[in-house]
């Protein structure tokens, strides 16, 4: 078997390991019960990531250059980090809940790049003289490693909203670790003020009138598992910044050495600053403002849009110096 027919045996067994996985992450979570399914998903997601990790080794030696150059090898890439940023925080978090949110979205990606890329494009070719340089493998493996790390936390959030869809619920002590506790409006009758009124006689009376505040409240699982969403997108996030942070500065010290400036507000660069200032709005929100639950959840959520954005939307377009994955 030559390298070529080894990378189509890979891409295909990744997918369809990641489909089944996907499978059981989803049984796990509708039958919970069954104690098996939980391992099963977490082997699942090993072995597509030592299948992913084989794939862009065979191209590393078929092409002679590390496999991050073209659309097919970074959708590669960005399902093998996202695969790993699920190993890491499912192991640091104990929880299997990881699974059920980010199995579908690297299928999704293995799928589109195995089943939807033309022939032509997935096969390797010989670098452009921009590419032949050791940033290579620095600014882009960073810049897709914070991409996967961004998606995983974003999904996080995410799956919090969904789970507190409707509900007033505030998470404190998550953002330093801490052990959390939560507030909720719950159905409840407070009495405010009393009211003073004058009486027939001349005298006065006090009057206390009452306020109801109605909100439906969470189960203490639903509490729980919104505790744990919230958590592991907060860490996950945590660690996707600063790579991204570093994988920008990488990017402008070789787009100084390549085209003779630092920055030139290319497509591709302005969303990339655009990304950095959503998750560092969050960040800031969350340590500095002391935002916990939903909000800072929604702001995460709409990161997910902005990181899909910057990497795939703008080369869709086919314009700037980074449209390398233009395929229309």
């Amino acid at each position: 078997m030559n390298l070529v027919s080894l990378e189509n045996f890979l891409d295909n067994t990744s997918f369809l390991v990641l489909f089944l996985t996907m499978l059981v992450y989803w049984a796990g979570a509708a039958f919970p019960s069954i104690p098996l399914l939980p391992s099963l998903g977490s082997t699942g997601v090993a072995i597509a990531n030592l299948c992913i990790a084989a794939l862009l080794g065979a191209r590393w030696l078929e092409a002679g250059y590390f496999p991050i150059s073209n659309l097919y090898e970074s959708l590669f890439f960005l399902a093998w980090g996202v695969t790993a940023v699920h190993l890491i925080a499912e192991y640091t978090s104990r929880s299997r809940l990881v699974g059920v949110v980010t199995t579908p979205v690297a299928m999704g990606i293995t799928a589109f790049a195995t089943l939807s890329l033309p022939g032509e494009m997935q096969t390797s070719a010989p670098l452009v003289p921009a590419l032949k340089s050791n940033w290579l493998m620095m600014h882009v493996s960073v810049m897709m490693l914070s991409y996967a790390a961004l998606m995983v936390g974003s999904l996080m959030a995410i799956a919090f909203l969904i789970v507190t869809r409707g509900q007033n619920i505030e998470l404190k002590g998550s953002s330093v670790g801490t052990g959390g506790y939560r507030l909720q409006n719950k159905l409840s009758t407070t009495l405010s003020a009393p009211v003073f009124m004058e009486t027939a006689n001349g005298g006065t009376t006090a009057l206390l009138t009452p306020t109801l505040t109605a909100m439906a409240t969470l189960s203490p699982q639903r509490l729980s598992l919104a505790e744990t969403l919230d958590n592991i997108s907060y860490r996950v996030i945590g660690l996707g910044f600063p790579l991204l942070t570093i994988g920008i500065i990488a990017g402008a010290v070789w787009a100084n050495e390549a085209w003779g400036s630092y920055w030139s507000w290319d497509p591709k660069e302005t969303w990339a600053l655009i990304t950095w200032l959503v998750f560092a709005a969050y960040l800031h929100a969350r340590i500095t403002r002391g935002w916990q639950g939903r909000k800072p959840a929604i702001l995460a959520a709409s990161g997910f849009v902005v990181v899909w954005v910057c990497y795939l939307g703008v080369n869709l377009l086919g314009k700037g110096l980074h449209s390398y994955g233009w395929f229309f």
